[in-house]
């Protein structure tokens, strides 16, 4: 992936998160996948989305706790 790949795929997350948001769980994964392939490429990743991606690993995590915890 170019790094003009990767700066369209960002840009779009963030398009989707200041608009409609649609699945986060989506919106997730591919943030992860983008932030993966910088780290697999020796890029620097971006404070701000590793802080993204830190919180909504973790708010995803709570929800399945939680989720484990009321018995669905």
């Amino acid at each position: 992936m170019t790094m003009d790949d990767l700066d369209a795929e960002i840009s779009y997350l963030m398009e989707q998160l200041e608009g409609e948001p649609g699945d986060i769980h989506e919106i997730f994964f591919r943030l992860k996948q983008i932030l993966d392939t910088l780290r697999a490429e020796s890029l620097p990743v971006p404070d701000t989305l590793a802080k993204m991606e830190a919180a909504l690993d973790a708010r995803f995590r709570k929800d399945a706790r939680f989720r484990k915890d009321a018995g669905d």
